[in-house]
């Protein structure tokens, strides 16, 4: 099961509010492709790279379209931390 913390939603919430202002289509889009790449993470887990934020090899990040997106591997659920661009995401 893939979990979105409410730290993930609040960030990707203010991206997408960012790229709203220029137009709105590009928002959806890329809120509708990034969501197809995460939820494609429990069938790929193995080939993201360990995560740059967090001493942890069960949190990785996956890349898309220059944002960082920040998860955790731990059971059978998928977290989804936070997602970030050009400022360090803070664990």
């Amino acid at each position: 099961m893939i979990i979105r913390t409410k730290r993930y939603i609040k960030e990707l919430k203010n991206i997408l509010t960012f790229i709203a202002k220029d137009s709105l289509n590009s928002s959806r889009k890329f809120k509708n492709e990034l969501d197809d790449k995460i939820n494609k993470i429990p069938n790929y887990s193995q080939i993201y790279r360990k995560s740059l934020t967090a001493d942890d090899e069960n949190v990785k990040d996956l890349i898309f379209k220059g944002f960082v997106v920040v998860f955790r591997i731990k059971n059978d659920n998928i977290y989804i931390l936070g997602i970030y661009k050009h400022n360090l995401w803070k664990n």
